[in-house]
């Protein structure tokens, strides 16, 4: 990792970790986003401004939704981020299902990567009710 200037890439040390960067769901999310990214730049160019942009933002959605949620001190407003995301998440799932309806996406792309929404999206739910539990718990 390191940062790009005119004379190359300088490496940067990276002091800290955030709390969510260590959650394998917000890991898994990232990693679904690149994803998302992959598939729809083969998208038609007409579908720049459509679907390729709907399905990116709610790629990057889930991610960021759990991202937040870290940052809330209460349980109850963490989960709230929590249950964003899972709805980010069947909002792509949808749009998924639409790219391969109208054949922007092959089976494999599909399944594979419905087979990861499903997975981030239960990592997710668990956390929520995680969170809820526990501060349910403290009071």
């Amino acid at each position: 990792m390191g940062v790009k200037n005119k004379k190359g890439v300088i490496p940067i040390m990276i002091k800290y970790i955030y709390s969510f960067e260590k959650l394998e769901a917000w890991q898994n999310a990232n990693k679904l986003c690149k994803s998302i990214y992959q598939i729809t730049s083969k998208f038609p160019h007409s579908e720049m401004n459509g679907l390729t942009n709907q399905m990116r933002r709610a790629a990057i959605s889930i991610a960021s939704n759990i991202a937040e949620g870290c940052g809330r001190k209460l349980g109850k407003e963490q989960a709230r981020f929590y249950q964003y995301a899972i709805s980010s998440s069947f909002e792509l799932l949808n749009q998924l299902i639409i790219a391969n309806e109208i054949e922007f996406i092959d089976s494999y792309s599909y399944l594979e990567t419905r087979k990861y929404i499903q997975i981030i999206t239960f990592q997710v739910n668990s956390l929520s009710k995680y969170t809820l539990s526990a501060s349910a718990k403290t009071i």
